[in-house]
């Protein structure tokens, strides 16, 4: 049987609110239910010192997750790192070939100017002699009789197997020592310890005579009308000497070099 309390009906929905509101205006509401909340920096300071002494529940202290990397993501990285890594040691290499490149240039450029300067100082010394020639061509050596300090000295220039040689013979202060060390010019091999190489990389050279206002071939100009490749003893000497050299593809040079050298009076 059910009691008659719990038959009693309940009041509609806005009613309770009305009486909860009017207990409360008259006072008859327990003092437990008005208890009233504290401010938030109390709570706040009551929340660390109930976390420091332990009387927190563990549910209350439980971290927020972290969420990290995921494989995916990492593998892209890898990739776009791989990627501007690769860029970057092309753009170094270039460079460095680029640098290499213009070093080796340069060394070439200065080998032929020194050369050139060796070869218009020897030019520049010739020294006319009634023992010997002062300055013969054949096509493979080019002989000449030039002035030192101590006396004279025979020079050639010979083109061997890609290589421009230059051999100084001693310096002789007697006509006897002057043709011995002539005759033994023209027996160059091309191996000899006292032939320098000044230059390397020369296909073939070739050299002219100025006289009479003109250019004319070292093996075929008045010199071999006089009875012989290049000057004989006490002939004039021309007037300029004309060297054309040409480079192998090889050698960091292309195409025909030409130098013209004016040769001064004798004094």
């Amino acid at each position: 049987m059910v009691p008659p309390s719990s038959l009693r009906s309940r009041p509609p929905e806005g009613e309770p609110d009305a009486l909860g509101a009017a207990r409360r205006a008259s006072g008859s509401v327990p003092p437990s239910s008005l208890r009233s909340r504290p401010p938030e920096g109390e709570l706040d300071a009551l929340g660390a010192a109930r976390r420091a002494s332990g009387s927190v529940p563990p549910s209350s202290l439980r971290s927020r997750p972290q969420r990290g990397f995921t494989l995916v993501e990492v593998l892209v990285a890898l990739v776009i790192m791989s990627l501007l890594a690769m860029m970057a040691w092309q753009g170094v290499d270039g460079m460095l070939r680029a640098r290499d490149i213009s070093q080796q240039r340069l060394e070439t450029t200065l080998r032929v100017n020194t050369a050139l300067a060796q070869w218009q100082q020897d030019l520049a010394a010739i020294q006319s002699s009634a023992a010997v020639p002062d300055l013969r061509f054949d096509g493979a050596a080019l002989q000449l009789t030039r002035r030192t300090p101590d006396g004279l000295q025979v020079v050639v220039w010979s083109l061997r197997s890609g290589r421009w040689l230059r051999w100084a013979g001693p310096s002789a202060t007697t006509q006897r020592a002057l043709q011995e060390s002539w005759l033994g010019s023209q027996q160059l091999q091309g191996a000899e310890p006292s032939q320098l190489m000044v230059l390397d990389g020369v296909e073939s050279w070739q050299v002219y005579f100025f006289r009479g206002n003109a250019w004319s071939n070292a093996q075929s100009s008045a010199d071999a009308a006089q009875g012989g490749s290049g000057a004989p003893v006490g002939a004039a000497l021309p007037n300029g000497v004309r060297l054309l050299l040409d480079f192998a593809p090889a050698s960091g040079l292309s195409g025909t070099l030409t130098r013209d050298t004016v040769l001064g009076p004798q004094p």
